[in-house]
């Protein structure tokens, strides 16, 4: 067995190193095969570079022979062109030469005009002089005087075109604008009318008997002292029968005091204790009037939304006069007036009623706070939180301030309106005659006039005027020019008419 093995190891290695040698012969067999196509690929392969290589650079050179043909051309086309260039600049050069040289030429000619023209103007000028000395000679005025002449001349005549031309168009405007204002003031004035009661500062209670009056003063003065200094109102016991008078400028004070007064009298039981009860209940009782008062405008004008302290102030207005004019039902009237005015011209009707109410706002504060009554009425308004639109029509009702809606206008118009109306307001006799003098003096210090007379209250002045100084056509500038200094030198409500009237007469007699 041993034997077998070792010789089937024998038998093997003998295989390994046969199989070991073929396999080497047909390695190196096929390396050297190997070598040999890669060596005949390069050869093949530069073969096929070369080939393109060559290729190649004659396909660059035809394109570079090409590329330079082209070149050539187009640096001969080019070369052509600049020859024509240049040649296009010659004939120019020499065109702009022959054109400078005429030129020179023309300015020479025009120098030479020129110099005559300035000789002949010197002889124009001078034979110009001799005229005018000689027409000066003949005629006896210089020319600044003849010009003078012509010129007031020609000044007479425009002033005389100018007054026709101005005559007809006032009176077209005048007769359409009165027909317009007529028929919306007459509307509105029909559909509105308010009551006014005089201005006063003193009040006066009835007594049943005179005795009340001892009762009323107390002893050694001290009814009347508490009295005094709880309602900030003077008591004037006099010899009037059955009469007290308060005397106070606060008219809500003093209606307090009225309204306590009375109901002490009708107590009978009259001493300090009692006087301050009483001034307090009627404090309490005039402030539920003063705001039922306001309550009442807003809800007959239809203002909605309006601050509950702009209502009580509105309510004190009704204690308020001015010139006799209760300024409540003044406000009342306005707002109206202006709503009518604004409707009729198809404008915010609301904006006008709500400005005409609020307009006299600030003449419930005027005794407590220091300033005009616009003034305090802006202030009051911007504090309630009132639009700028009704603000801005309160604050231009006097003019104080510029319009800056045509509700403003309407509102200062309709303020106006119901201020100048006959009965509405009143003033002093004195006011009343120096207002009269003062228009009679204006009218008759204007050149032209031989007398004026003030008539309808002040509200319509007529003129005559001297016949031989202005004539027909010179009356509608005297009646303008008079209206301007009325309306610069006085104030009134409303407006006044300047009627002038020219009159010749002739007179002779009869033998």
């Amino acid at each position: 067995m041993l034997v077998k093995a070792l010789i089937a190891i024998a038998f093997l290695a003998i295989g390994i190193l046969v199989g070991y040698i073929i396999r080497k012969n047909k390695a190196e067999k096929t390396i050297g095969s190997a070598e040999t196509m890669a060596k005949n690929l390069i050869l093949d392969a530069e073969n096929r570079s070369e080939a393109i290589r060559k290729e190649t650079l004659a396909d660059a050179r035809a394109e570079a022979h090409s590329i330079k043909q082209d070149a050539e051309r187009d640096i001969r086309e080019r070369r052509e062109e600049v020859k024509k260039t240049e040649r296009r600049l010659v004939q120019k050069e020499e065109s702009l030469d022959r054109k400078i040289e005429n030129i020179e030429q023309k300015e020479e000619g025009i120098s030479k005009k020129q110099r005559a023209l300035a000789e002949k103007e010197k002889e124009l000028d001078g034979f110009i002089e001799k005229q005018i000395a000689e027409l000066e000679r003949i005629s006896g005025c210089t020319a600044e005087e003849a010009k003078a002449q012509l010129l007031e001349s020609i000044e007479k005549d425009v002033r005389r075109d100018a007054s026709i031309m101005i005559k007809d168009i006032e009176t077209k405007a005048k007769e359409e604008a009165d027909r317009r204002a007529k028929e919306i003031i007459t509307g509105a004035i029909q559909r509105c009318a308010a009551d006014h009661v005089a201005e006063t500062t003193v009040s006066v209670v009835p007594l049943p008997n005179d005795e009340m009056k001892g009762r009323i003063i107390g002893r050694e003065g001290r009814n009347i002292r508490a009295i005094e200094t709880a309602t900030g109102v003077d008591l004037i016991i006099d010899d009037t029968p059955e009469a007290v008078i308060l005397s106070g400028f606060d008219p809500v004070r003093r209606e307090i005091a009225r309204v306590a007064l009375e109901k002490l009298i009708v107590d009978g039981r009259i001493h300090p204790a009692r006087i301050e009860e009483m001034v307090e209940k009627a404090e309490k009782e005039v402030n539920n009037i003063i705001k039922e008062e306001g309550e009442s405008a807003t809800f007959e004008m239809g203002i909605h939304n309006l601050h509950p302290e702009l209502v009580k102030l509105l309510g004190r207005l009704e204690y308020r006069t001015s010139y006799g004019q209760n300024v409540l039902k003044h406000s009342l009237e306005v707002a109206h007036l202006a709503g009518l005015m604004a409707g009729e011209l198809g404008m915010d009707v609301k904006l006008a009623q709500r400005a005409g109410l609020l307009h006299d706002i600030g003449k419930a504060l005027d005794h407590e706070i220091q300033g005009t009554h616009v003034d305090i009425g802006i202030d009051v308004l911007r504090k309630y939180k009132e639009s700028e639109a009704v603000i801005d029509a309160m604050a231009a009702h006097h003019g104080d301030y510029e319009p800056k809606s045509p509700e403003a206008v309407l509102v200062a118009a309709a303020d106006a309106l119901s201020a100048a109306r006959p009965g509405a307001r009143r003033e002093t006799l004195d006011t009343y005659i120096k207002r009269l003098q003062k228009l009679e003096e204006i009218a008759n210090t204007t050149p032209g006039v031989e007398k004026s007379f003030a008539i309808q209250a002040g509200r319509e002045i007529r003129i005559i005027a001297r016949p031989d100084e202005v004539s027909d056509d010179a009356m509608a500038l005297l009646a303008r020019e008079i209206s301007k200094k009325i309306e610069s030198e006085l104030e009134y409500p409303g407006q006044i008419k300047v009627n002038v009237i020219r009159e010749t007469r002739a007179v002779d007699y009869a033998k």
